[in-house]
């Protein structure tokens, strides 16, 4: 078939979606396919942007571009799941954020006020006449359903490289990789090592805007010995660190999905999450493959010196987050299939 996948771009922020975008075109290609991935430039801001953008999006025919039947268009992220074909999937991973879960009335910018409605209208009109229509999670369901009274089947992937975690024997610390980033949290588990009564470790991994502000937090609470701040770190690096931790911390607010839970679970490793995470919710099982608790430091540090103390127990609950894994059956080949149906 001749497949046109399409997402949008930020310039120069690079994230998970990234790894969604490609693994989807990765694994058509494999099974034979002839694919075009068309990802559209994004701009948050100015809000005239983001309308140009759907406009734009939403005008766009890829039924014969350029006189190439194309067979099949398969859409992920706003705007431009707005194209048109007569077989279009669409997949969400998420919708304009800014819009939805994260308006904020009282300090939205008027610009922002006038484009909210556009872009639940936007999505309204293109989700509604896909084909297919699917979700990246059971979360991101619930927002199509209570946001736009549009019912979506979740469809879960694997993360990238997910034949290549592996579990070592466990070092002390807790391990959180992830963009430093204000709605990823990491600020909780710094806070929280104010409380530990243990020894254990946190290594935060990744690089972005938060550097240093949590470089300053760390400073300002005197955890310094506690908590360290790891920066950037190759692939071999991430999976060396997550087989050796005692534990996954993985706080995000109100996630789409969640690739680090999954990697969690493939390195047979406990996860800490929140109780208004999101995506993680619907992997971790309290008591049985992790925990999830209220998003204060006080109820994390409990958790982190448990699992210290605990650690046969930790072990226990890693295992079981791997067999919870595999028993959910999720691949690329059972995401392609649903597909192209």
């Amino acid at each position: 078939m001749k497949i046109i996948v399409t997402a949008n771009i930020v310039p120069f922020m690079p994230g998970g979606a990234d790894y969604h975008i490609n693994g989807l075109t990765d694994h058509l290609r494999l099974q034979g396919h002839s694919v075009e991935l068309l990802r559209f430039p994004f701009r948050f801001s100015p809000e005239s942007d983001v309308e140009r953008t759907m406009a734009y999006c939403e005008g766009t025919n890829l039924r014969t571009p350029n006189g190439v039947v194309v067979d099949k268009v398969i859409s992920l992220q706003f705007p431009a799941y707005g194209v048109q074909h007569d077989d279009h999937s669409i997949w969400v991973m998420h919708q304009h954020r800014a819009a939805y879960e994260l308006y904020d009335e009282n300090t939205a910018s008027d610009g922002l006020k006038a484009l909210r409605p556009e872009v639940a209208a936007y999505d309204v009109r293109v989700l509604g006449k896909a084909k297919r229509l699917f979700a990246n999670s059971q979360c991101v369901a619930d927002r199509l359903q209570a946001n736009n009274g549009l019912t979506a089947q979740p469809l879960y992937h694997p993360p990238h490289g997910a034949d290549d975690f592996y579990c070592a024997s466990a070092e002390p610390y807790i391990f959180y990789p992830s963009r430093l980033d204000s709605l990823k949290r990491q600020d909780l588990l710094i806070r929280a090592a104010a409380h530990l009564t243990t020894p254990v470790k946190i290594l935060i991994g990744g690089d972005g805007s938060q550097f240093r502000r949590y470089q300053q937090l760390i400073q300002d609470l005197g955890v310094a010995d506690k908590v360290r701040l790891l920066g950037r770190f190759s692939e071999a690096e991430k999976l060396a660190l997550y087989a050796k931790s005692l534990a996954v911390f993985f706080g995000s607010f109100d996630e789409d999905y969640g690739y680090i839970t999954l990697e969690a679970m493939l390195s047979s490793k406990a996860v800490i999450t929140c109780a208004d995470s999101g995506g993680p919710l619907e992997f971790v099982e309290e008591g049985e493959t992790g925990f999830v608790v209220e998003p204060e430091p006080e109820a994390i540090a409990e958790r982190l010196d448990y699992l210290y103390s605990n650690q046969d127990k930790a072990q226990a609950m890693g295992r079981a987050g791997r067999d919870a894994y595999e028993q959910k059956g999720i691949a690329w080949e059972h995401v392609i299939e649903q597909l192209l149906a």
